[in-house]
């Protein structure tokens, strides 16, 4: 599963979604994780508020879930919408601690929010498998 790391610097999660500079992206499996790309936003001074959540969403659209520091209620919606789900940590967590988390939990008796993202993420793959 790809999940994305709101981070100004790569290594910890230490943004708001709405302001985060850039996305770490992995890839959790329950047997091991790789950092798939750093993904960073463009600065566009003139953009508005819907804007900046409209182009960070962007960005993640393909990861299952998005660790974060904070997010307002609009944007935390629309992330929802799109089968992201926003999962927030405390300001400053190493990115890997959490990856590492993530994994030791997929390994054992996920939680029941990640039991079940992982069954709509299977059932949107089958779907997708069969009619794609």
């Amino acid at each position: 599963m790809k999940v994305a790391f709101a981070t100004d610097d790569g290594i910890r999660v230490n943004a708001h979604f709405g302001q985060s500079s850039m996305f770490a992206v992995y890839n959790v499996t329950r047997g091991g994780s790789e950092l798939l790309e750093l993904r960073r936003i463009p600065d566009i001074a003139a953009q508005d508020e819907m804007g900046k959540i409209d182009s960070r969403i962007q960005a993640i659209e393909d990861c299952t879930l998005i660790f974060i520091m904070q997010i307002g209620a609009s944007a935390a919606a629309k992330v929802t919408r799109r089968k992201i789900m926003p999962v927030k940590v405390p300001f400053g967590s190493p990115i890997e601690e959490q990856v590492k988390r993530l994994g030791e939990m997929l390994q054992g008796k996920p939680p029941m929010w990640l039991a079940k993202v992982l069954r709509a993420e299977e059932e949107g793959a089958e779907v997708n498998g069969t009619n794609g």
